[in-house]
């Protein structure tokens, strides 16, 4: 079996490590609803997000939908420069790996038929002698991690705030009660969650698409799953959220692949 190289072990690690803490975390939020809860956390984001969903609600005549939508928008802009960035560099990433890729299977299919010990410390050495020349860092994949993390007290805060805030639940918005279950607003979040999926991978190859088919089938399902066991106030929180997620992953990889055809063509003169 040909050994994989270091940058997909890691890129896998990466994505799955923030998937399971994902998982954890909703599946934690879904099962609990912490109305006492106390510490600096919920005081610094919990309480605040919570008092500003009733300010800007009351501001548009108790339309705390409307609210939920806006203070949604306004966290993702905050955070937007983080995702773009973080697009970009997976981005680059996969165009490095493209550049290395012919170099690497020589490496690989050259110690395939050699699975002693020496043999694999001699195929990894020669790999990063690869990375080095090349000037990668197999290491950097897991900066990805980091935009992600910067989000986290942002939308947990936001996302308790909600589950907090008794006054959503005698409210409605559109078409259905903000404290009831709505299956209309869960499917419209399952379909943007699976569009998302779907638009994080344009501009992959085929092989890494694969890799990542289940962990991003995973999202709308579990999105799906939770809001079937809560209220509709938080269907429309993911699905605006979604939304966003959409435009900005758009923009982002326009602006990346935009920026790399102007550096191919003042190459090719």
């Amino acid at each position: 079996m040909q050994k994989k190289s270091v940058f997909t072990f890691l890129k896998k690690t990466n994505i799955i490590g923030v998937f399971i803490l994902l998982t954890v975390f909703l599946a934690g939020c879904s099962g609990s609803n912490s109305a006492n809860s106390s510490g600096w956390f919920h005081e610094v984001f919990v309480d605040n997000f919570s008092a500003l969903i009733k300010f800007i609600a009351e501001f548009f005549n108790d339309n705390y939908g409307l609210s939920i939508i806006i203070i949604t928008i306004a966290i993702r802009l905050v955070v937007m420069p983080f995702m773009i960035k973080q697009t970009k560099n997976n981005l680059i990433m996969q165009d490095k790996m493209k550049e290395l890729k012919p170099e690497m299977d020589e490496i690989q299919k050259k110690y395939k038929d050699k699975k002693d010990p020496e043999s694999q410390r001699k195929m990894q050495a020669e790999m990063m002698q690869l990375y080095q020349k090349h000037n990668f860092n197999p290491l950097a994949s897991f900066g990805g991690c980091l935009p992600v993390l910067i989000q986290f007290p942002f939308l947990i805060g936001f996302y308790y705030a909600i589950r907090q805030t008794p006054e959503i639940a005698t409210h409605t918005f559109l078409w259905f009660n903000l404290g009831e279950r709505d299956m209309l607003m869960i499917a419209i979040a399952v379909i943007v969650y699976f569009i998302q999926y779907k638009v994080s991978q344009i501009g992959l190859d085929p092989k890494m698409k694969k890799q990542m088919a289940i962990i991003g089938l995973m999202s709308p399902i579990m999105i799906g799953v939770i809001s079937l066991n809560t209220f509709s106030a938080l269907p429309l929180y993911w699905t605006v959220g979604g939304i966003i997620v959409i435009i900005q992953t758009l923009i982002s990889k326009r602006i990346y692949l935009a920026h790399k055809r102007e550096i191919e063509q003042s190459e090719q003169k």
